[in-house]
């Protein structure tokens, strides 16, 4: 006979109920203790020797003649927080992605540092060569390797700005001189990247205090359109405006004078764009300088604290992808091309020794006899390298250009530092002739073989991605990889506590 099971109290159905959530309690603290346990030792890590350049791969392509030796910093920076002590590589060991969830963790907690710890925490980030990339999903095929210096620590840079990069836009300024981008011509990309970080939402903060790096939001074209006298050969009324312009910042401000200018930056690619810095000390020295006019025989540009900024020429704004590609290797004719007005000193030199050369085509302005059958475009697109000459100024849209048509660029500009240099190998992809070797120029690109130029034509053709302007900017495009350059040069600034 089946035995009737009384029902559940009230006072019973309470106490299981009261047992259950004491369980889940006990399991909860018990499992945070875990992850506190393990986690705390690790939110700092202990930092590496100073180095001259944090990224070596820069150095040691160089002889010693050539490499960069950095100033020291101009601020100096607050100690981080004290790290645990040194710990021996046999104290800890981890499993499978267990370090690399720790890293993530701090970079959780990377809104409660301050803007110089979190640059500090970057910088050693970068250097320690055992940091896996932090997010372990980047794909290869992303970045093509054989075209960085180094693709890991690229890699990582990137990673790192994305998470912790902050811009202030001082909003002093009026228009056109400052914020209206002009986003047509040989000086488009000032133009676009102003427009570009205006629009962002990403990087630019409304509160300057949480900010990295501060952009001077002016145009160097429309400085000229606006202050300029032709024909007077004067740049001094440019220079002395932005002179009065940094001197009102650097009193309504405090952010100026905390590092006299050295994390604040300007975007000029007006051949014009260094002189125009001249007339205030501070401005010159030790601002961050984005500048397509890249000389560093002036004394002005410096390597590895400012940006060689791409000159590129954009004919229709609502389409700056317009005419991109090339033809395949197999019908490309033509062994080199040039064509352009003869100021400057190169150009001359080049129509003298190749102009009558008949495997390549060197010219003055285009001819309209010969534009007629072919135009300039189509002349880069059919040819497999592109002369890519200095003008009165060692810079040339040629070079985007090229690149855009998918031809190996040939540069010959000496002192010029080539677009983006701080973490692209432009020996991978373009070929640089000292000014001096014009006259063996045929013999130094047939000496060129078939298997190395299949090579850089491919790799020409990968890096059309970083030069390219988007409304909306993509990542590794051309506006990221301006301001990833801006962040890395930052952060080579940094110097690191002993």
């Amino acid at each position: 006979m089946p035995v009737d099971h009384p029902r559940a109290t009230a006072s019973s159905r309470r106490f299981r109920s009261w047992r259950r959530r004491t369980l889940a309690a006990a399991l909860l603290a018990t499992t945070i203790a875990i992850i506190l346990t393990c986690a705390i030792p690790y939110l700092f890590f202990s930092p590496p020797p100073t180095l001259v350049s944090f990224h070596p791969s820069f150095n040691s392509s160089r002889d010693a003649r050539q490499r960069v030796s950095l100033p020291a910093p101009l601020v100096s920076l607050p100690k981080p927080l004290s790290p645990p002590p040194a710990r021996r590589s046999s104290d800890v060991k981890f499993a499978g992605n267990d370090h690399l969830k720790i890293r993530c963790s701090i970079v959780a907690d990377l809104p409660a540092m301050s803007p110089d710890e979190q640059l500090l925490y970057a910088r050693l980030e970068i250097e320690n060569p055992e940091n896996a990339p932090l997010d372990s999903e980047d794909a290869d095929n992303e970045l093509y390797a054989p075209l960085f210096r180094n693709v890991s620590v690229f890699r990582r840079s990137y990673q790192l700005m994305e998470k912790i990069l902050k811009i202030y836009i001082y909003p002093d300024g009026k228009r056109p001189i400052f914020h209206t981008p002009n986003l047509r011509g040989i000086y488009a990309s000032e133009g676009w990247f102003l427009k570009l970080m205006e629009e962002n939402k990403k990087f630019v903060v409304k509160d300057p205090t949480k900010a990295h790096l501060f952009y001077l939001p002016y145009s160097s074209r429309q400085l000229e359109l606006a202050i300029y006298v032709p024909e007077s050969h004067d740049l001094k009324p440019l220079s002395h405006f932005l002179k009065d312009y940094v001197n009102n910042i650097s009193s309504k401000y405090s952010f100026w004078n905390r590092t006299k200018g050295a994390d604040h930056f300007l975007v000029a690619c007006h051949d014009w764009g260094p002189y125009t810095t001249t007339a205030h000390e501070e401005f010159r020295k030790n601002t961050m300088k984005a500048l397509c006019n890249a000389d560093v025989s002036e004394g002005i540009f410096v390597r590895g604290k400012d940006v060689s900024l791409p000159e590129t020429t954009i004919r229709t704004p609502r389409k700056p992808l317009r005419f991109l590609g090339g033809r395949p290797v197999s019908q490309r004719s033509i062994l080199a091309f040039f064509a352009g007005n003869m100021h400057g000193r190169v150009r001359p030199v080049l129509l003298k020794y190749w102009e009558k050369d008949k495997d390549m085509r060197i010219y003055g302005p285009l001819p309209n006899r010969v534009a007629r059958e072919m135009s300039y475009i189509h002349h880069m697109k059919t040819s497999r390298f592109c002369i890519c000459p200095m003008g009165y100024e060692v810079n040339s849209p040629r070079i985007v250009e090229a690149i855009y048509y998918e031809c190996v660029p040939v540069i010959i500009a000496d002192n010029f530092v080539p677009p983006l240099d701080e973490v692209l190998d432009w020996n991978a992809f373009s070929v640089i002739i000292a000014e001096k070797d014009i006259p063996k120029m045929k013999e130094i690109l047939l000496g060129i073989s078939l298997r190395k130029y299949v090579s850089m034509h491919d790799n020409v053709k990968r890096l059309q991605k970083h030069f390219l302007w988007h409304n909306k900017p993509e990542k590794y495009d051309l506006f990221h990889m301006i301001l990833h350059s801006l962040w890395f040069n930052r952060l080579n600034q940094v110097q690191l506590q002993q």
